[in-house]
Protein backbone atom coordinates (compact mmCIF):
# COMPACT_ATOMS: atom_id res chain seq x y z
CA UNK A 1 0.00 0.00 0.00
CA UNK A 2 1.65 3.23 -1.17
CA UNK A 3 -0.36 6.69 -0.05
CA UNK A 4 0.06 10.31 -1.03
CA UNK A 5 2.05 10.94 2.08
CA UNK A 6 2.62 9.96 5.52
CA UNK A 7 0.88 11.73 8.63
CA UNK A 8 2.85 12.57 11.84
CA UNK A 9 1.04 10.38 14.01
CA UNK A 10 1.55 7.68 12.15
CA UNK A 11 5.23 8.41 12.34
CA UNK A 12 5.24 9.13 15.84
CA UNK A 13 3.25 5.53 16.37
CA UNK A 14 5.86 3.89 14.53
CA UNK A 15 8.94 5.59 16.24
CA UNK A 16 7.62 5.27 19.86
CA UNK A 17 6.93 1.47 18.91
CA UNK A 18 10.29 0.57 18.63
CA UNK A 19 11.95 2.40 21.38
CA UNK A 20 9.86 0.30 23.33
CA UNK A 21 12.56 -2.20 22.15
CA UNK A 22 15.35 -0.47 23.71
CA UNK A 23 16.09 -2.23 27.07
CA UNK A 24 18.42 -1.22 30.35
CA UNK A 25 22.52 -1.48 29.05
CA UNK A 26 21.43 -1.41 25.02
CA UNK A 27 23.96 0.94 22.97
CA UNK A 28 21.63 1.98 20.49
CA UNK A 29 21.65 3.25 16.73
CA UNK A 30 20.16 6.32 16.22
CA UNK A 31 18.80 7.38 12.63
CA UNK A 32 18.30 10.55 10.97
CA UNK A 33 14.81 11.47 9.29
CA UNK A 34 11.40 12.56 10.09
CA UNK A 35 10.07 9.45 11.90
CA UNK A 36 13.13 8.05 13.25
CA UNK A 37 13.12 11.64 15.62
CA UNK A 38 9.69 10.28 17.46
CA UNK A 39 11.79 7.32 18.36
CA UNK A 40 14.85 9.53 19.79
CA UNK A 41 12.41 11.49 21.53
CA UNK A 42 10.56 8.37 23.26
CA UNK A 43 14.11 7.23 24.03
CA UNK A 44 14.93 10.62 25.72
CA UNK A 45 11.78 10.37 28.10
CA UNK A 46 12.88 7.03 29.01
CA UNK A 47 16.54 8.06 30.02
CA UNK A 48 14.36 10.54 31.83
CA UNK A 49 12.81 8.02 34.02
CA UNK A 50 15.95 5.86 34.72
CA UNK A 51 16.75 4.06 30.91
CA UNK A 52 20.52 3.33 30.69
CA UNK A 53 21.83 3.45 27.02
CA UNK A 54 24.22 4.97 24.98
CA UNK A 55 23.31 6.38 21.75
CA UNK A 56 25.13 6.20 18.24
CA UNK A 57 23.71 9.10 15.48
CA UNK A 58 24.13 8.74 12.14
CA UNK A 59 24.13 12.08 11.37
CA UNK A 60 24.64 15.80 12.42
CA UNK A 61 20.90 16.29 12.44
CA UNK A 62 20.17 12.95 14.99
CA UNK A 63 23.22 13.63 17.01
CA UNK A 64 21.42 17.00 18.06
CA UNK A 65 18.44 15.52 18.06
CA UNK A 66 20.01 13.07 20.51
CA UNK A 67 21.31 15.63 22.71
CA UNK A 68 17.94 17.60 22.92
CA UNK A 69 16.56 14.32 24.18
CA UNK A 70 19.31 13.86 26.79
CA UNK A 71 20.32 10.34 25.24
CA UNK A 72 24.14 9.64 26.24
CA UNK A 73 26.04 9.24 22.97
CA UNK A 74 29.05 7.53 22.30
CA UNK A 75 30.71 6.56 18.97
CA UNK A 76 30.86 2.99 16.55
CA UNK A 77 34.78 2.13 17.15
CA UNK A 78 34.50 3.11 21.18
CA UNK A 79 31.52 0.28 21.92
CA UNK A 80 31.73 -4.02 21.25
CA UNK A 81 28.48 -3.74 19.58
CA UNK A 82 25.54 -2.04 18.69
CA UNK A 83 22.15 -3.90 20.07
CA UNK A 84 19.61 -2.30 18.50
CA UNK A 85 19.70 -0.35 15.55
CA UNK A 86 16.50 2.13 14.83
CA UNK A 87 16.13 4.06 11.68
CA UNK A 88 13.83 5.53 8.80
CA UNK A 89 13.70 4.74 4.97
CA UNK A 90 12.62 6.82 1.88
CA UNK A 91 11.57 3.48 0.01
CA UNK A 92 10.67 -0.02 1.33
CA UNK A 93 9.90 -2.81 -1.26
CA UNK A 94 6.93 -4.57 0.49
CA UNK A 95 5.76 -7.40 -1.90
CA UNK A 96 6.83 -11.25 0.00
CA UNK A 97 6.62 -12.57 -3.17
CA UNK A 98 9.14 -10.44 -5.42
CA UNK A 99 12.79 -10.09 -5.02
CA UNK A 100 14.44 -7.85 -2.64
CA UNK A 101 11.23 -7.98 -0.21
CA UNK A 102 12.43 -5.82 2.83
CA UNK A 103 15.02 -3.94 0.62
CA UNK A 104 14.96 -0.03 1.06
CA UNK A 105 16.70 2.64 -0.16
CA UNK A 106 17.62 5.41 2.01
CA UNK A 107 19.70 8.76 1.32
CA UNK A 108 17.27 11.18 1.24
CA UNK A 109 19.00 12.72 3.89
CA UNK A 110 22.61 12.58 2.63
CA UNK A 111 22.90 10.40 5.51
CA UNK A 112 22.97 6.57 3.97
CA UNK A 113 26.84 6.43 4.43
CA UNK A 114 27.02 6.87 7.96
CA UNK A 115 23.47 5.05 8.47
CA UNK A 116 24.38 1.64 6.99
CA UNK A 117 27.59 1.60 8.79
CA UNK A 118 26.00 1.71 12.19
CA UNK A 119 22.83 -0.31 11.05
CA UNK A 120 24.79 -3.04 9.54
CA UNK A 121 27.01 -3.51 12.59
CA UNK A 122 23.01 -3.76 14.85
CA UNK A 123 22.46 -7.38 16.13
CA UNK A 124 18.94 -5.91 15.22
CA UNK A 125 17.98 -3.75 12.56
CA UNK A 126 14.40 -1.99 12.84
CA UNK A 127 12.89 0.41 10.27
CA UNK A 128 10.46 3.09 11.08
CA UNK A 129 8.04 4.26 8.52
CA UNK A 130 4.64 5.23 7.35
CA UNK A 131 2.65 3.67 4.35
CA UNK A 132 3.18 6.02 2.04
CA UNK A 133 7.40 4.25 2.22
CA UNK A 134 5.82 1.32 1.11
CA UNK A 135 5.69 -0.09 -2.32
CA UNK A 136 5.91 -3.22 -4.27
CA UNK A 137 9.35 -2.75 -6.07
CA UNK A 138 12.03 0.15 -5.11
CA UNK A 139 12.02 2.86 -7.68
CA UNK A 140 12.93 6.15 -6.36
CA UNK A 141 16.07 7.06 -7.62
CA UNK A 142 19.00 5.62 -5.06
CA UNK A 143 21.54 8.20 -3.68
CA UNK A 144 24.84 7.76 -4.20
CA UNK A 145 27.73 9.51 -2.57
CA UNK A 146 31.33 9.55 -4.01
CA UNK A 147 34.40 11.26 -3.77
CA UNK A 148 34.29 15.04 -5.35
CA UNK A 149 37.25 14.76 -7.71
CA UNK A 150 35.77 11.32 -9.04
CA UNK A 151 31.65 12.55 -9.44
CA UNK A 152 31.50 13.22 -13.24
CA UNK A 153 33.66 10.26 -13.28
CA UNK A 154 31.04 8.07 -11.51
CA UNK A 155 28.20 9.52 -13.27
CA UNK A 156 29.76 8.48 -16.87
CA UNK A 157 29.77 4.70 -15.10
CA UNK A 158 26.40 4.73 -13.76
CA UNK A 159 25.00 5.62 -17.03
CA UNK A 160 26.99 2.46 -18.30
CA UNK A 161 24.66 0.74 -15.33
CA UNK A 162 21.35 2.09 -17.08
CA UNK A 163 21.19 5.01 -14.47
CA UNK A 164 20.17 8.75 -14.83
CA UNK A 165 22.17 10.65 -12.61
CA UNK A 166 21.87 14.02 -11.71
CA UNK A 167 24.05 15.62 -9.07
CA UNK A 168 22.45 16.58 -5.96
CA UNK A 169 22.01 20.67 -5.47
CA UNK A 170 21.93 22.48 -2.02
CA UNK A 171 18.31 24.16 -1.01
CA UNK A 172 19.21 26.82 0.61
CA UNK A 173 23.25 27.74 -0.99
CA UNK A 174 24.59 27.85 -4.18
CA UNK A 175 26.24 24.65 -5.53
CA UNK A 176 26.04 20.47 -4.82
CA UNK A 177 24.75 19.16 -1.59
CA UNK A 178 27.82 18.14 0.88
CA UNK A 179 27.50 15.62 3.29
CA UNK A 180 28.82 15.17 6.62
CA UNK A 181 31.67 13.35 5.15
CA UNK A 182 32.80 16.15 3.18
CA UNK A 183 31.36 14.48 -0.17
CA UNK A 184 29.05 14.55 -2.88
CA UNK A 185 25.50 13.27 -3.77
CA UNK A 186 23.94 11.71 -6.79
CA UNK A 187 20.77 10.59 -7.48
CA UNK A 188 20.41 8.41 -9.57
CA UNK A 189 17.32 7.17 -11.27
CA UNK A 190 16.88 3.46 -12.62
CA UNK A 191 13.25 3.21 -13.12
CA UNK A 192 12.13 0.12 -11.53
CA UNK A 193 14.54 -1.81 -9.14
CA UNK A 194 13.79 -5.43 -9.77
CA UNK A 195 16.83 -6.88 -8.33
CA UNK A 196 18.68 -4.42 -5.93
CA UNK A 197 20.85 -6.94 -4.87
CA UNK A 198 22.65 -7.02 -8.26
CA UNK A 199 22.14 -3.33 -8.31
CA UNK A 200 23.85 -3.00 -4.82
CA UNK A 201 26.41 -5.28 -5.48
CA UNK A 202 27.28 -2.99 -8.91
CA UNK A 203 26.96 0.01 -7.51
CA UNK A 204 29.40 -0.57 -4.96
CA UNK A 205 32.38 -1.79 -7.26
CA UNK A 206 32.20 1.84 -8.91
CA UNK A 207 35.53 3.04 -8.16
CA UNK A 208 35.05 6.42 -6.46
CA UNK A 209 31.75 5.31 -4.96
CA UNK A 210 31.88 5.78 -1.08
CA UNK A 211 28.41 4.40 -0.15
CA UNK A 212 25.03 4.08 -1.77
CA UNK A 213 21.35 3.92 -0.44
CA UNK A 214 20.18 0.73 -1.67
CA UNK A 215 20.13 -1.28 2.06
CA UNK A 216 19.63 -5.00 0.97
CA UNK A 217 19.27 -8.01 3.47
CA UNK A 218 20.49 -5.47 6.65
CA UNK A 219 16.85 -4.58 7.76
CA UNK A 220 15.16 -7.33 10.69
CA UNK A 221 12.09 -5.51 10.70
CA UNK A 222 9.78 -2.69 9.55
CA UNK A 223 7.47 -0.86 12.25
CA UNK A 224 4.90 0.64 10.06
CA UNK A 225 2.68 3.34 11.56
CA UNK A 226 -1.31 3.15 10.74
CA UNK A 227 -4.18 5.28 11.50
CA UNK A 228 -4.93 3.31 14.28
CA UNK A 229 -1.87 1.41 15.85
CA UNK A 230 1.57 -0.34 13.99
CA UNK A 231 2.16 -3.03 11.61
CA UNK A 232 4.99 -5.08 11.47
CA UNK A 233 6.81 -6.65 8.88
CA UNK A 234 9.42 -9.44 9.74
CA UNK A 235 12.11 -10.56 7.41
Amino acid sequence: MKTAGGSNAAKRRAGERAAEAVEDGFVVGLGTGSTAAYAIDAIGRAVDDGLEVEGIPTSFQSRRRALEAGIPLTTLDAVDGVDLAIDGADQVADDPDASGYGALIKGGGAAHTREKLVDAAADRFVIVADPSKLTPTLERAVPVEVIPDAHTVVADRLRDLGGEPTLRDAEHKDGPVVTDNGNLVIDCAFGLINEPETLATQLSSVPGVVEHGLFVGLADATYIGTADGVDVREY
